[in-house]
């Protein structure tokens, strides 16, 4: 069974580590898009497609610039991380106490400026400003993405960024879930 699933993860890994911009762009463009998707059939209990053909292109433009400043975060507080422990500015964490300290650095820093560049890019393709619920966005920073993060940030390189597009994905199930009419 582990052969039926090489050939796949290797050519899965030579893509991601050829093309890490792109391949970052396509996993948030497609699985953010499908979690948002989701979200809205669990919500209103309905299979029905919920976006128009531009929305949804729109949906998944703004899902892979994410994926970039995504993948750029992940390189930085990485390295933040590594050279504040290097310089006995923090203490030899271990490969867990590492993952935590670079996901929730980088959740309560940048998920922050994330959180609210994603509702600006929402709001500019729904054409209204809707700021609701901003709270319960900034709220995820600490009960999904630091604990989901730290799974990721455990993980080898090259695995990461496509485990962060399927958390987004898992996200919009959950909310889906919890915000059912």
């Amino acid at each position: 069974m582990s052969e039926f699933f090489a050939a796949p993860v290797s050519a899965y890994l030579s893509w991601v580590k050829a093309y890490p911009i792109v391949s970052a762009m396509v996993q948030f463009a497609i699985l953010g898009t499908l979690g948002e998707v989701i979200s809205k059939w669990i919500i209103r209990k309905s299979f029905r497609y919920p976006f128009t053909f531009a929305q949804t292109l729109w949906k998944m433009v703004v899902w892979a610039l994410l994926g970039v400043a995504i993948k750029y975060a992940f390189k930085g507080f990485t390295g933040y991380v590594e050279y504040l422990e290097a310089h006995n500015m923090l203490p030899q964490l271990g490969k867990f106490g590492r993952a935590l300290a670079i996901s929730a650095f980088m959740n309560l820093q940048f998920g922050l400026f994330l959180v609210l560049a994603h509702r600006l890019l929402d709001n500019v393709g729904a054409g209204k400003m809707n700021w609701s619920g901003l709270d319960k966005s900034f709220y995820s920073l600490l009960w999904f993405w630091i604990p989901a993060h730290t799974v990721t940030f455990m993980q080898a390189d090259d695995l990461r960024i496509g485990l962060a597009a399927l958390w987004s994905l898992v996200l919009g199930l959950i909310l889906g879930i919890f915000n059912r009419r």
